[in-house]
């Protein structure tokens, strides 16, 4: 099967989130990814979990989610022959990525500059949580952080609630696919010119990026956005925008007509505020008025009734219920790979579909260290050299 980045090698010194997973996008699209790792403990990511749940009893699902279709290799960085090592890599690389902080891959010898010598056709990605220099340059760049810090968490939530951050690692998710973007275009440019070149991704920038919209009202503006007591689904919006608790769940019911939605709920002064000001100016109270229909019915119920009208609904899933949901199905957009030591572990599949070179999942998340010697083989080391790497605890 043809794979779009087939003939491309990627040396990842990615971890936890942001970095992995934008280095995962790249296998699945077919280049080969050579993760670097620790000697002993591996990704940092390795030893996190949520829920107190570990896949087959022994194995990271955190780690899981972002390093299928890898291959890892487990070096002392920095002992002389880890270095040679990672020398001869950068030699038939493409990509170099990496996620410390700033200063700490030159400091191991393995800065842009350093690698540039070997490899002047080298595409370098570093990633940051606040940029290479300035003020927060030492700050910790984790995602709630930038979530604060860059104005997002204060557009969700009831007015009078503390700021509510996304249940998701928005930011650096956002963060990997401007990596992708990143490095595609820079090995077109490449392919046109045979240059490479530095890139400089931050988190913080990434997540404001993503409130193009937000930034486009408040910096012309001058105005805030202010959350409504209803908890509107985004401060912005007016009614009937939202989430509401039916008689067995909750639904959503996002833009659409109150003449329409008032037909439909059987609540005729509805229409009384179907005015786009008074749908704003009044929207919380617009909100509950709607509330107290909708929770005499079913989810169903509404759904059913409010589609065949063509009205913008949905019911509100748990991530259990949307393995099941009859479009996921539709999608395969959930798959599954064997495991060595969790077995047969459930993931979400690759969603971009391609007609002439499919991604797909060719491997399972790596053991620490599991391709050391594939990896040194390749690069022209002997039997005896690798065991004495083992020996001198260098792999």
């Amino acid at each position: 099967m043809d794979r779009a980045l087939a003939d491309i090698k990627v040396l990842d010194f990615t971890h936890l989130l942001q970095g992995p997973f934008a280095t995962q996008m790249l296998g699945d699209l077919g280049a080969d990814v050579i993760k670097v790792e620790r000697k002993g403990s591996g990704d940092s990511y390795r030893a996190w979990t949520f829920l107190k749940y570990w896949v087959g009893g022994t194995e990271s699902p955190c780690y899981m989610a972002f390093n299928r279709n890898k291959r890892s290799l487990a070096l002392d960085l920095k002992s002389q022959e880890a270095k040679e090592i990672i020398y001869k890599l950068v030699e038939e690389c493409d990509i170099v990525v990496e996620n410390f902080r700033p200063g700490v891959m030159a400091k191991l010898g393995f800065g842009y500059e350093d690698l540039k010598k070997i490899n002047p056709s080298i595409i370098y990605c570093s990633s940051t949580g606040y940029g290479q220099d300035g003020p927060y340059v030492n700050r910790p760049g984790q995602d709630l952080m930038i979530q604060a810090l860059s104005g997002l968490t204060t557009l969700t939530g009831r007015k009078d609630a503390p700021p509510i951050p996304l249940g998701t690692g928005i930011a650096d998710q956002l963060g990997a696919y401007n990596i992708v973007y990143g490095l595609l275009s820079s090995l077109y440019y490449r392919e046109k010119t045979g240059k490479g070149q530095k890139l400089e991704i931050n988190l913080y920038q990434c997540l404001l990026t993503h409130q193009l919209q937000e930034f486009a009202v408040t910096l012309n503006s001058g105005k805030l956005f202010e959350r409504p007591q209803s908890g509107i689904a985004h401060p912005g919006q007016s009614a009937p925008f939202g989430i509401y608790q039916t008689a067995d769940g909750y639904m959503c019911i996002s833009v659409n007509p109150i003449p329409l939605l008032a037909e439909v709920l059987g609540d005729e002064g509805l229409i009384e505020y179907d005015n786009p000001d008074t749908l704003y100016d009044k929207r919380d109270e617009v909100f509950f008025r709607i509330q107290a229909s909708v929770v005499k019915q079913t989810t169903a119920y509404w759904v059913e009734k409010m589609l065949e009208k063509d009205m913008w609904v949905s019911e509100v899933k748990t991530h259990l219920e949307v393995e099941t949901d009859p479009q996921a199905v539709h999608l395969d957009a959930f798959t599954s790979y064997s495991h060595p030591t969790a077995g047969e572990v459930r993931t979400v599949n690759i969603p971009v579909k391609f007609s002439e070179t499919p991604g797909d999942i060719r491997s399972h998340p790596p053991l620490i260290g599991e391709h050391n010697e594939e990896i040194l083989r390749g690069l022209g080391y002997s039997e005896d050299a690798i065991n004495v790497m083992k020996q001198d605890g260098v792999i």
